[in-house]
Protein backbone atom coordinates (compact mmCIF):
# COMPACT_ATOMS: atom_id res chain seq x y z
CA UNK A 1 0.00 0.00 0.00
CA UNK A 2 1.35 3.50 -0.99
CA UNK A 3 0.68 6.44 0.28
CA UNK A 4 -1.18 9.20 -1.34
CA UNK A 5 -1.52 12.89 -1.07
CA UNK A 6 -4.40 15.50 -1.53
CA UNK A 7 -2.59 18.82 -1.56
CA UNK A 8 -2.64 22.53 -2.01
CA UNK A 9 -0.33 24.90 -3.58
CA UNK A 10 -0.79 28.84 -4.21
CA UNK A 11 1.34 31.88 -5.67
CA UNK A 12 1.26 33.54 -2.48
CA UNK A 13 -0.55 34.01 0.98
CA UNK A 14 -4.25 34.11 0.10
CA UNK A 15 -3.53 34.32 -3.02
CA UNK A 16 -4.78 31.97 -6.16
CA UNK A 17 -5.52 27.96 -5.09
CA UNK A 18 -4.69 24.69 -7.05
CA UNK A 19 -5.85 21.61 -4.88
CA UNK A 20 -4.40 18.22 -6.69
CA UNK A 21 -3.70 14.49 -5.57
CA UNK A 22 -0.12 12.13 -6.50
CA UNK A 23 1.37 9.36 -5.03
CA UNK A 24 4.53 11.21 -4.99
CA UNK A 25 4.46 14.80 -3.78
CA UNK A 26 8.38 15.64 -3.52
CA UNK A 27 8.58 15.08 -7.50
CA UNK A 28 4.92 16.56 -7.82
CA UNK A 29 6.22 19.73 -5.80
CA UNK A 30 9.19 19.79 -7.97
CA UNK A 31 7.47 19.82 -11.52
CA UNK A 32 5.17 22.56 -10.16
CA UNK A 33 7.90 24.61 -8.75
CA UNK A 34 10.48 24.05 -12.20
CA UNK A 35 7.28 24.76 -14.11
CA UNK A 36 7.37 20.86 -16.19
CA UNK A 37 3.74 21.98 -18.16
CA UNK A 38 4.44 25.66 -19.12
CA UNK A 39 0.98 25.66 -20.31
CA UNK A 40 -0.63 24.40 -16.60
CA UNK A 41 -2.57 26.44 -14.78
CA UNK A 42 -0.19 26.43 -11.90
CA UNK A 43 2.50 27.68 -14.07
CA UNK A 44 0.32 30.38 -16.02
CA UNK A 45 -0.37 31.56 -12.33
CA UNK A 46 2.74 31.05 -10.51
CA UNK A 47 1.61 28.44 -8.38
CA UNK A 48 4.80 27.05 -6.59
CA UNK A 49 3.94 27.02 -2.93
CA UNK A 50 2.31 23.88 -1.44
CA UNK A 51 0.84 25.27 1.53
CA UNK A 52 -1.40 22.49 2.74
CA UNK A 53 -1.11 18.26 2.14
CA UNK A 54 -2.89 15.56 3.71
CA UNK A 55 -2.11 12.10 3.44
CA UNK A 56 -4.92 9.43 2.32
CA UNK A 57 -4.04 5.33 2.43
CA UNK A 58 -5.41 4.92 -1.09
CA UNK A 59 -5.52 6.24 -4.57
CA UNK A 60 -9.18 6.67 -5.02
CA UNK A 61 -10.01 7.67 -1.70
CA UNK A 62 -7.42 9.81 -2.26
CA UNK A 63 -9.12 11.54 -5.77
CA UNK A 64 -12.71 11.60 -4.52
CA UNK A 65 -11.03 13.92 -1.92
CA UNK A 66 -9.66 16.01 -4.28
CA UNK A 67 -12.83 16.29 -6.29
CA UNK A 68 -14.99 16.86 -2.90
CA UNK A 69 -12.08 19.90 -1.91
CA UNK A 70 -12.25 21.49 -5.09
CA UNK A 71 -16.32 21.99 -4.92
CA UNK A 72 -15.89 23.30 -1.75
CA UNK A 73 -16.10 27.02 -1.34
CA UNK A 74 -13.31 29.44 -0.86
CA UNK A 75 -13.38 30.18 2.69
CA UNK A 76 -13.39 26.47 3.58
CA UNK A 77 -10.49 26.22 2.36
CA UNK A 78 -8.56 28.97 3.82
CA UNK A 79 -9.45 27.73 6.94
CA UNK A 80 -8.81 24.18 6.29
CA UNK A 81 -4.75 26.00 4.99
CA UNK A 82 -4.58 27.85 7.91
CA UNK A 83 -5.75 25.65 11.01
CA UNK A 84 -2.68 23.89 9.57
CA UNK A 85 -0.29 26.38 8.51
CA UNK A 86 -1.50 29.75 9.54
CA UNK A 87 1.29 31.65 7.79
CA UNK A 88 0.92 29.90 4.35
CA UNK A 89 4.71 29.06 4.29
CA UNK A 90 5.93 26.98 1.56
CA UNK A 91 5.85 23.57 3.48
CA UNK A 92 8.56 22.23 0.92
CA UNK A 93 11.42 24.27 2.16
CA UNK A 94 11.60 22.20 5.39
CA UNK A 95 10.03 18.64 4.28
CA UNK A 96 11.10 16.44 6.92
CA UNK A 97 10.13 18.62 9.64
CA UNK A 98 6.62 19.07 8.28
CA UNK A 99 6.06 15.11 7.22
CA UNK A 100 7.22 14.39 10.78
CA UNK A 101 4.98 16.95 12.65
CA UNK A 102 1.94 15.72 10.93
CA UNK A 103 2.57 11.85 10.81
CA UNK A 104 3.35 12.45 15.01
CA UNK A 105 -0.32 14.59 15.72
Amino acid sequence: MSIWYVYMIANKPNGVLYIGCTHNIEERVKEHKLKIYPNSFTARYNCDKIIYFEEINAGDIASNREKQMKKWKREWKVKLIEEMNPSWMDLSLNWNLNFNKLRNE
